[in-house]
């Protein structure tokens, strides 16, 4: 007896391993081309820009330079890329969350100021990244994306395009670090104060709440493209809808929330200890110093100081 077609395509599903290696050359390459330009320029420029007896990098510098080409590998190579392209959209979010929130902070983390000075110069370049750097339009662009990345027309033609898949990873790439920049750019001029900071970070975690509750209380299926037969490690469709929802919401905004009372402490309790504390200092103040007055204090210049003072009118 023949099979037909379509049970032979699902037949053919159930057989996939949906965990076997798949090469990706291109985020070899990436990755590859990446450190080399940071090797080059801390090697051959950082000498050049920096004034003699400065450091070129700090462990810091290099710490979280490490730190970004990890996260940018782990996110976009095997399995990563392929359980959340073909299987799971809660992969799927994991992984955007890992290139919007926590590779573009140290990517800038990773740049000394005389690097970014380099690469941007003091022209057009500059002043147009200074431009989009702003707050207010950094954290538009930002959310703008977010929201744009979650339309299912969208996600589910990235699902089958690899170009466009590639395309809004730079998109969510490139919007991060704009949104990022005010926070931990390596640009003095981009940065705002600890207290703005800590309202912009917040408000950047107010929009993602939509897609997030959309997300966890849909009905149906959202996404198209992952309602797959093969189902990962016997996760529905609909449990792995809930799932990204709570890894956009929870991931997202306690990242961000965590960021804020950091600065929240770095800011308003900073010297907490030092003002409030028993420890008896090295000097004394003036106030407290007693018995070293050249003419002692007695009962009668009291009752002279009292006799001579103006009683209040009624």
């Amino acid at each position: 007896m023949a099979h037909t077609p379509h049970l032979s395509t699902l037949a053919a599903d159930l057989l996939v391993d949906p965990l076997a290696f798949q090469w990706h050359p291109e985020v070899w390459l990436l990755v590859g081309f990446l450190t080399a330009a940071y090797i080059y320029m801390v090697r051959v420029i950082g000498p050049k820009a920096v004034p003699a007896g400065q450091p070129v990098v700090t462990r810091r510098h290099i710490g979280c330079f490490v730190g970004a080409i990890l996260m940018l590998w782990v996110a976009s190579d095997w399995p990563m890329h392929d359980v959340s392209e073909e299987y799971l959209y809660s992969a799927h979010m994991l992984q955007h969350m890992m290139l919007s929130y926590f590779l573009p902070p140290l990517a800038l983390m990773a740049t000394p100021m005389w690097l970014a000075r380099v690469l941007l110069g003091d022209g057009a370049l500059f002043h147009t990244v200074r431009w989009f750097a702003k707050p207010v339009i950094a954290g538009v662009i930002f959310n703008a994306t977010v929201m744009i990345l979650h339309i299912p027309m969208l996600v589910n033609e990235s699902v089958q395009n690899g170009a466009l898949h590639y395309l809004l990873h730079v998109l969510a790439v490139t919007s991060s670090l704009l949104m990022w920049m005010p926070i931990c750019g390596p640009v003095p001029e981009f940065r705002m104060g600890i207290g703005g900071g800590m309202i912009y970070l917040f408000l950047q975690s107010v929009v993602p709440t939509i897609p997030a509750a959309w997300l966890t209380f849909a009905e149906g299926v959202v996404y198209k493209a992952y309602d797959t037969p093969v189902r990962l490690w016997g996760i529905g469709v609909t449990s792995d809808q809930q799932l990204a929802g709570a890894v956009m919401k929870t991931g997202g905004g306690v990242f961000l929330w965590s960021i804020v009372i950091y600065l929240f402490f770095t800011k308003f309790a900073a010297r907490f200890d030092e003002s409030h504390n028993y420890r008896r200092g090295a000097t004394i103040p003036d106030a407290e110093i007693v018995g070293n007055d050249d003419f002692p204090l007695t009962t009668a210049d009291v009752d002279r100081a009292f006799a001579q003072s103006v009683p209040p009118r009624d």
